[in-house]
This record gives C-alpha cells, sequence and structure tokens, in this order.
C-alpha cells in the first residue's frame, strides 16, 4: 500500500503533537537522522524522554533466528510523540520489562529506516538507549492507534499474550438488529447435517450461542492474512448444538458482542466438515443431540456472510430456541466428582495471584497467561482453587481482585487420586471457559441458576469485615505442589532430560521473559541453611542506569539477557563498593547481604557484596563466601544446641552492642566461648555441613539466587487501595494509562500476609565444584490456614519443619514468647543433617519479576537412592 503524502508520508502512523507545545527535541532527531549520509545519529546530551507506549507485532518472514515480533515504542519529549521502531537485537528490553510504558530513558543513537516497498516512508529506529531514574506521566497516545510501522500488518497484538483482544480495531459491541424473522425461510441445524452435501447456498439459521471459546491466533511471519483469528462457537436451536467458527477479520468486528446466549440470525454462511482435534465443551443439557460432523463457517467471503444480533426481548418462545444450562457445583461436592469433570462455579474471592506467564513451547516467543485465585461458598471450610488462564476476557481477567463475587464456567477438576491420593484437588480453565465478577454479571444467564441463588443467599449472611480478615493478594504461590516422588514428577519424560544441572541453571534463568515462571529440577546436595528475618533482611536500592550496547560487549552469560543489556553504577563500581547500608526488610534486586545488623559495633566489617550479575555467575573464579557465621554438626555437638542458639550479634539488657573483644571470641571453629544463656536471647540463624565447610571456598561457580523481592510477598488486601495493589499484580501496560492508580503508596507498606522470615538454602552440586543459593518462603496465613495448602509438604521433613515454624511464629501474639523463637529450630537442623552429604533432587520455581529481578525459591526436596530416585524426603 503506497503512503499517499511525499516524504514524511509516514506522519500520520508515526508520530503526533503532545500537550505541551514547544519545540521538539524528537522532531530535530528526526530531522538530523534523515538528512544524515549514514541515516544514523548519536545526540549530543539527550533529554530524558517518557514511554508512552509498547506495542508488539509480527514480523515479516524473518531469516532463521531472526525474532518472531517486533515492537513499536512511542516517546514524548513534552512537545511531541514519535513513534519508533525498536532495533530487534533490543528486544529483550521488553521481553524482561526493562523498556515498558512510563519508563524514562535517553536516546543514546537512532537511525532512520526507508520502506522499500513503499514511496518516501519510513521511520525512527532505536539503536541504544539508556535509562533513567522516575517516572513520566505524558497524556495518552493518539487513537485509533494507526498500524504497525513496519511490514504489512495492520493491527498490534496484547503485549504479553495471543488470546486477549487489543486495540481500537476489536469492537466493544454492535449495534443489535431490528429485523424481521420470517420463520418460514429458516432452515434448522438438524436439516443442515442431512441436506449440506446436496447444496451450496442455505436458508438462514437462527440460533443461540451455548458456549464461547477463547480467541486463537494463528498468524506467521510467513503467512499474508491481515487478521489470522479464529474462535468457536457452540449454537444450539431446538434440534441440537452445533460447532460455529468465526475467522479472521469478523473476528474484531464481531467476537466480543457473540456472547453466551446472544441469538444470532446467520445468512450466507458455508458448512464444513469439523475439525476432529478441537475441544468440546460439556453441555448443560445432557440430553441435546450435538450435531459433530460438520461445523458453521463464518467469514469475510466466499461467501461473505451476513450476522444480526436479535435483542432478547424480540425473541419468540415459537422459535424454541433452548435456555443456556448450567452445571454449577458446590466446594462441598467437589471432593467426590472425578478428574476432568466439567462444572460451573460461583464463589466470593478471597486471595488472587499475580498475573504470570507459561510458555507455549520451549525456545518460542509465545507465553500462555494466568493466575491463581480461592474463592469460597460457604458449603465448606475449603475454598475453591482455581487456575483462571486468560480467556479474551482482559477488563475481567485484570480486575478480579479479593472480595468480588466470581463465576467461572467450564472449568475442569484436577485431581490424581492414583498418583497422590493426598493432593490437593483444583480447577483449571478449558478453552470454553467464561470468567465473570462483580460489575459483569447483570443480564447473564447464570442468574437465573438455583445454585447461584443460593450463594447469593449465603453472602447476605456474612459480615465483610470478617471476610476482609482472611483476603490475600499477589506473591509468590507454591501450587500445585509437586507429587511426592520424582519419577511421578518427571511423567513419562526420562529423568535426564528433566533434570537441570546446576550450571545449567544460571541459563535458564537468564532465558526467562517478564513473569515468566517455570519449575526446574537439579541435582545437588543440601549444605547450608540461614535464617533472615523480614526485619534483618539487607535492601539497598543502589542507583541503576541501563544502557544498550552491542552484543559482542557483553559478557558471556548475562544476567539479563544476551542482548544488549548492561547495567552500570552511577558514583563506583559496585565490586569497590564497601557495603554501608543499613538492613532493610527486604532483599535489594541483584543482591544479598547475609550480615547482621552493625549499628553501634565497634568493629567495622567488610562484607564481601553477593551479585546477582552475570559476570560473577558465569566466571570461573571463587565467589567470596559471606562472613555470616555457619554452626557445622560438629559444632552444634559442642555447643548443645538442642537448647540454646547462638547469633552473630549480641545485645546487652540495655539493647547496647556487646564489646567486640566479647563477641568476636571464637575458637578455631568459630564458636563464641561465651556460655549460652538464655538470658542473653541469642538465636542461631545459621547451619552448615561439614562438606560445606570443606568446598565452599574452592568452587567453580557459585550462584546466588535467594533475594526476596517485593513482589515476591502475598499481601492483605486493603479495599481501600486496591486499584494499586490490582495494577502492582497485573503485567506492565502496552499503553501508558492517563487515569492509573497515582498514590505516593509503595507496595512494601501493604502487610504481609506470609511469615516473619525466609530460609535460604544452599544446594552445592554433586561433583563439589558448583553452588547456588536459593530461597525458601515460609508461607502461611493465620487468618486463612487453607491459603497456603501446608498439608501438601507434610512429608517434606524438611521444608515441612520449616513451614511449621513460620506458622508458629505466626499464630502467637506479637508479644508471646514463641514469636522469638528459634527461628533454625532443633527439627530443622536435624532433618537438614539427615540429609547431610546425601544426593537429592530439588525442584526450583523460577519467575522473572522485570529488570534484573528474578526469584527462585525452593519447592520440594526429593531423596535420590542410586539407581532409583524415591520418594521426597
Amino acid at each position: 500500500m503506497q503512503d499517499p503524502t511525499p516524504e514524511r508520508g509516514g506522519e500520520e502512523r508515526r508520530g503526533a503533537p503532545a500537550s505541551g507545545g514547544g519545540v521538539s527535541w524528537l522532531q530535530r532527531v528526526f530531522e538530523e537522522v534523515r538528512g544524515s549520509s549514514q541515516l544514523s545519529a548519536a545526540p549530543a546530551e539527550p533529554p530524558p524522554l517518557t514511554v508512552v507506549a509498547v506495542e508488539r507485532y509480527l514480523a515479516q518472514a524473518p531469516a532463521a533466528a531472526a525474532p518472531q515480533y517486533w515492537y513499536d515504542v512511542t516517546l514524548a519529549d513534552g512537545a511531541r510523540q514519535e513513534r519508533c521502531y525498536l532495533a530487534p537485537r533490543l528486544n529483550g528490553l521488553v521481553q524482561r520489562a526493562h523498556l515498558r510504558a512510563g519508563a524514562r530513558l535517553r536516546l543514546r543513537r537512532c537511525s532512520y529506516l526507508y520502506d522499500e516497498k513503499r514511496l518516501n516512508y519510513g521511520f525512527l529506529c532505536l539503536e541504544e538507549l539508556e535509562r533513567v531514574g522516575g517516572s513520566g506521566h505524558p497524556a495518552a497516545p493518539p487513537r485509533p492507534r494507526p498500524p504497525p510501522l513496519r511490514g504489512e500488518k495492520k493491527h498490534y497484538l496484547p503485549l504479553w499474550n495471543n488470546e486477549d483482544p487489543y486495540g481500537d480495531v476489536w469492537v466493544a459491541d454492535k449495534p443489535q438488529a431490528q429485523v424481521d424473522v420470517d420463520v418460514s425461510k429458516l432452515t434448522s441445524l438438524g436439516q443442515l447435517e442431512m441436506t449440506w452435501r446436496s447444496r451450496v447456498h442455505f436458508n438462514p439459521l437462527l440460533v443461540r450461542v451455548l458456549h464461547k471459546s477463547r480467541l486463537r491466533y494463528y498468524g506467521k511471519p510467513e503467512k499474508k492474512v491481515d487478521m489470522p483469528y479464529q474462535a468457536y462457537f457452540e449454537v444450539a436451536d431446538a434440534s441440537g448444538m452445533m460447532s460455529m467458527v468465526l475467522w479472521n477479520s469478523l473476528c474484531p468486528e464481531w467476537y466480543n458482542s457473540m456472547k453466551v446466549g446472544t441469538v444470532l440470525l446467520l445468512e450466507q454462511y458455508a458448512i464444513k466438515t469439523s475439525y476432529p482435534f478441537k475441544t468440546q465443551p460439556t453441555p448443560g443439557d445432557s440430553q441435546m443431540k450435538r450435531f459433530a460432523t460438520i461445523e458453521i463457517s463464518l467469514n469475510v467471503r466466499h461467501p461473505p456472510t451476513k450476522i444480526s444480533i436479535i435483542p432478547e426481548e424480540t425473541v419468540k418462545p415459537e422459535w424454541g430456541l433452548p435456555e443456556v444450562k448450567y452445571r454449577f457445583i458446590t466446594r462441598s461436592e467437589l471432593d467426590d466428582l472425578p478428574n476432568n469433570h466439567s462444572c460451573d462455579v460461583i464463589g466470593l474471592v478471597t486471595f488472587v495471584g499475580r498475573a504470570e506467564r507459561a510458555r507455549k513451547r520451549e525456545h518460542g516467543e509465545d507465553f500462555w497467561l494466568y493466575r491463581w485465585a480461592h474463592a469460597i461458598d460457604g458449603t465448606s471450610d475449603q475454598p475453591f482453587i482455581l487456575e483462571l488462564f486468560a480467556t479474551s476476557q482482559p477488563d475481567v481477567f485484570e480486575r478480579i481482585h479479593p472480595m468480588t463475587y466470581l463465576v467461572c464456567t467450564q472449568m475442569r477438576v484436577v485431581r490424581d487420586p492414583a498418583e497422590n491420593p493426598s493432593s490437593t484437588i483444583y480447577l483449571t480453565t478449558s478453552n470454553e471457559s467464561q470468567i465473570f465478577i462483580t460489575g459483569w454479571h447483570k443480564g447473564q444467564p447464570y442468574t437465573k441458576d438455583t445454585k447461584v441463588k443460593n450463594f447469593i443467599q449465603w453472602t447476605k449472611t456474612q459480615s465483610e469485615a470478617d471476610q476482609m480478615k482472611k483476603t490475600v493478594i499477589g506473591g509468590y504461590y507454591p501450587f500445585p505442589r509437586p507429587p511426592n516422588n520424582f519419577l511421578k514428577y518427571c511423567k513419562n519424560n526420562k529423568v535426564e532430560l528433566v533434570l537441570k544441572t546446576i550450571g545449567e541453571t544460571g541459563k535458564e534463568i537468564e532465558d526467562l521473559h517478564y513473569r515468566e515462571h517455570k519449575r526446574i529440577a537439579v541435582q545437588g546436595i543440601i549444605s547450608a541453611i540461614r535464617y533472615i528475618s523480614c526485619s534483618n533482611a539487607a535492601e539497598e536500592a543502589s542507583g541503576l542506569e541501563l544502557v544498550q550496547k552491542d552484543t559482542s560487549q557483553c559478557p558471556e552469560s548475562s544476567a539479563m539477557s544476551k542482548e544488549d543489556c548492561v547495567y552500570k553504577e552511577k558514583a563506583t563500581s559496585l565490586q569497590n563498593k564497601e557495603v554501608k547500608s543499613s538492613l532493610g526488610p527486604l532483599c535489594a534486586p541483584g543482591e544479598h547481604q547475609h550480615q547482621a545488623p552493625q549499628a553501634k559495633s565497634s568493629v567495622k566489617r567488610k562484607i564481601p557484596r553477593r551479585l546477582n550479575t552475570d559476570a560473577e555467575q558465569g566466571s570461573a573464579s571463587v565467589v567470596p563466601v559471606s562472613s555470616h557465621p555457619y554452626f557445622t554438626r560438629s559444632a552444634r555437638r559442642k555447643l548443645g544446641l538442642n537448647e540454646f542458639q547462638q547469633e552473630d550479634f549480641v545485645q546487652d539488657k540495655n539493647g547496647q552492642a556487646v564489646s567486640d573483644s566479647v563477641q568476636h571470641r571464637t575458637d578455631q571453629e568459630g564458636i563464641s566461648d561465651i556460655p549460652e544463656t538464655e538470658e542473653t536471647g541469642r538465636t542461631c540463624d545459621s547451619w552448615q555441613s561439614d562438606l560445606w565447610a570443606q568446598v565452599k571456598d574452592k568452587l567453580m561457580k557459585y550462584l546466588h539466587h535467594s533475594s526476596i523481592f517485593p513482589e515476591s510477598i502475598p499481601r492483605k488486601f486493603d479495599y481501600v487501595h486496591k486499584d494499586l495493589l490490582m495494577q502492582q499484580y497485573n503485567l506492565h501496560a502496552a499503553v501508558h494509562q492517563p487515569h492509573e492508580t497515582r498514590t505516593d503508596k509503595n507496595i512494601s507498606e501493604f502487610k504481609s500476609a506470609s511469615g516473619l522470615g525466609y530460609y535460604e538454602v544452599t544446594v552445592l552440586g554433586i561433583n563439589h565444584d558448583v553452588a547456588i543459593d536459593v530461597a525458601f518462603l515460609p508461607l502461611f496465613c493465620p487468618e486463612d490456614p487453607h491459603l497456603f495448602q501446608l498439608e501438601d509438604i507434610q512429608n517434606d521433613t524438611l521444608l515441612s519443619c520449616m513451614s511449621c515454624i513460620s506458622a508458629c511464629q505466626q499464630k502467637t501474639p506479637s508479644n508471646g514468647r514463641l514469636r522469638d523463637m528459634f527461628p533454625l529450630s532443633n527439627e530443622i537442623v536435624e532433618a537438614a543433617m539427615d540429609l547431610d552429604g546425601k544426593h537429592v533432587v530439588c525442584i526450583l520455581d523460577i519467575c522473572h519479576l522485570g529488570d534484573d529481578k528474578v526469584e527462585v525459591f525452593l519447592s520440594k526436596i526429593y531423596k535420590t537412592v542410586e539407581p532409583r530416585v524415591l520418594d521426597s524426603v
């Protein structure tokens, strides 16, 4: 398609004036670059720019190993907004949420690209970027949004998945038609099945939508389809039910308007044989006949389909259209249902997790988007546990929050009593699931269902204040728990295909995309455990900026990506900077301090910094080990730690630090010769094996991934700040939202719903040459003991002991003695010593939280006995 205007033909598609007026720096750069002989420039003293939008679209027939998607970035300088094309080698900045709407950056290098298939059309290409602090609040980009800058695609995709409608091309609601239905000219689904082979043209159909699938995007770079979308519907009349398929350009026009219960008049449609492998919903009416051999095909051509929506108030009983029926169950009925049973549920949401993503294919760029939720209905003390994948209803999916009434249809029961009889049952969405929350229920057919009415009556008997106490949002959610046997965890895969080496774990972490969650298995030896209190964990916010460089300048292993991302500290090198920060509640991104509080201490101790950087992870040098004292098994025997435990700092009764000459008098094994007394209040918060003491200074590689981030912590829900909390635990928006939450409240200020601290667990490689630090977060909510399903780890002795300490601490009042109980109890030490020197398989949950923040949590430990892998410890 040729652009009609000369030279700056991309103006309508690319740039727009912004509020504020004045001379546009972006426009000057645009003119400078376009006039350069090299079509490239490195602006001198570039000002900070604000990212207004980051939008994704399908690349055009890329070469092998080229990215599947391209990105356009809209920048604002206060006077103008300019859409720019992001150089593909910088895609990792978007994929790991370094480059996102609202961020501030400087444009260090850019180029101008002409489209060789169009006349006088080109655009700015971003080649090198530097991130600066702060955030901008520019005006929203102009609407409707123009098509992508590069290639021939006419629409953008959602930024983080392919199943959701995105952009102005998707019509919210088609107007209902005022048509006179001539019943005498109609045909039925039953007649179609009998006569379709002998006819080319078919009489009109009058049907009701009973089921609706999520959107399917089937675009490929090599395919030239304008809108490669497909959606299945199940429609019915008095004769039975049949599949209907909405194709391509009709999807943006009609998908949102074709709701469950909608009555349609279809003309000029096609009939095709059914696709045999598509999913099938379970009809609410088990007696309804299903016509499974053929399906109705709706397309813009061959032939061009005519669709009319009939208003419900004009639907006549004599038309014989079936009502939508459901299969609602209560929570008390769930335990008796078989695996894969289809059902509908309604409940009051008590927990909703953060939005996460799962890769569809290994090394691919496509992801499923999902989140977990709990809902109660008053029939059981157990909640519905719901795994909610995106159902092409982004407005609903992003607004699920505690205290809303949630309806989920066509859910599937997930249970495996043969594999693990004690495993917790949960429900997962199917291809035909729909979800609805408060504000979306009006007019839905299920409002007439008896069990829905019973639920509403139950809610009227409940105290809102009492239910609010049980509500939690976001954070790490370790579900479903791995099975009790590693071979069952492997399912049908070979063990060697499932296990990763500790060295490979670093690469797995490096390759994660934003909010991508993976579960990996590594073999190793539990060698050290350290308890870190939330009040003592280190948090230091270092000034960091993002610089884009050529890939050849990046380290071989990068904690962010191999593309172009380099972090540099503004003041001085991290490696040469002495630690001076006090201990805060959480660990700062990319580093982890394992030092005791040093306030009022007479001795300065320089603590080696522990950095989550590629250079460190990829190096073969010995990594400095924290100076935090461990206690070996033999040391524990000498101290009699069954009764008393020690911490590496002590305070007297007045709260003053004990003299350093006393505090640090230790024997050769690092044990204080101060008598242990209960009055001192000292506790031991670390343990190490004898093997670890021997090998920790001789490691070839030592990975540190035990940091806990604010996004990792489940929070008590605060209804006053619900918009902020929902924004925090959703994914970053593609386009700047001018009406998004504006508040000074930080996510760390919301009360934690988990324990008082967490554990750092060191896993040594079985060849004693590499090690990795990971975190174990004990999760227990005293207001809702069922939230984190502690019973699922009762057969995992070590993790169970660590979880029980957290539970006991939280159950005890803040002024109670147990609240200050030993974080590394005798039971934990005994469980760890039972594993001393033994090979185990550790299941790790890893998730990318944006920027260079990656959480790595220990989820399960399996003992190994050669040549078989047996049950969990």
